[in-house]
């Protein structure tokens, strides 16, 4: 779910050129596998997705909350939000320069700002 690690296969749903509600039209990503968890805004408006696109969406959601589906394999809204508390807001788009804390991932903002 990281840049570090290889992307998965494309699902089924990703060769039919449909990806997880989650995912965000301008990010090129494909799914990791089917929607295991929904994901939540501040107002309550969510969005089911993989585990790849709900972190995405978490890290780039301000009072974000992610839930497992019932038949969410075990640990898969926790995996989520630790992925997203790497993951930079939008971190599709990476041609601009980060510089205030909200342009930044959580982990990064403890660590006291950017790399």
């Amino acid at each position: 779910m990281n840049a570090d690690q290889p992307t998965a296969e494309p699902t089924d749903t990703d060769r039919k050129g449909l990806r997880c509600p989650a995912a965000h039209p301008d990010d090129p990503t494909p799914c990791d596998g089917p929607p295991t968890v929904t994901v939540l805004d501040k107002a309550n408006v969510g969005a089911n997705g993989c585990e790849h696109h709900g972190a995405r969406l978490l890290a780039s959601l301000e009072g974000g909350r992610v839930y497992a589906l019932p038949d969410a394999p075990a640990g898969a809204a926790i995996r989520v939000f630790k992925t997203a508390g790497e993951l930079r807001p939008f971190c599709w788009y990476e041609d601009a320069p980060r510089t205030q804390p909200s342009q930044l991932s959580h982990a990064e903002n403890r660590r006291g700002g950017g790399q």
